[in-house]
């Protein structure tokens, strides 16, 4: 769909109360199925939140509760979302971090143990023995 019948359709939209535009669309739906259009899928929160709206529409449930319950199920995906962006970034924060401790074979590289074997960096005995309280 190119910009201008877009912004056609939104403005025409803005204009319609709340009732119609569900019947906008149940049409939009008669549409898709009449012509066999491919939909597009929704998210997953996307097809919860319809759902609900259906089962309220169909229970006659007035238009402003409707629209009130969809206005925080809205608030709600947008918290997710927010979520998710937020740990794909420490995700990629995490991994940015591991790339810069290991080498380009994976191996971690050589930091401050340098000089050390690999026993005296993790082995117990390696620590220096310490004398008895008594005696300094």
């Amino acid at each position: 769909m190119n910009d201008i019948t877009r912004k056609r359709i939104m403005r025409k939209l803005e204009n319609l109360p709340d009732e119609v535009l569900y019947e906008v669309v149940d049409f939009i739906d008669f549409v898709e199925n009449r012509h066999g259009t491919g939909k597009v899928s929704p998210s997953p929160l996307q097809r919860l939140a319809e759902g609900v709206e259906d089962v309220m529409r169909v229970s006659k449930i007035p238009v402003s509760a409707i629209k009130g319950t969809m206005n925080v199920v809205e608030g709600a995906g947008k918290v997710v979302e927010e979520l998710a962006s937020a740990g794909q970034t420490v995700l990629e924060e995490i991994q940015k971090a591991a790339a810069e401790v290991t080498g380009p074979s994976g191996a971690v590289r050589d930091g401050d143990d340098k000089g050390r074997s690999e026993a005296d960096v993790t082995s117990p005995e390696s620590e220096p023995e310490k004398a008895p309280d008594g005696g300094g």
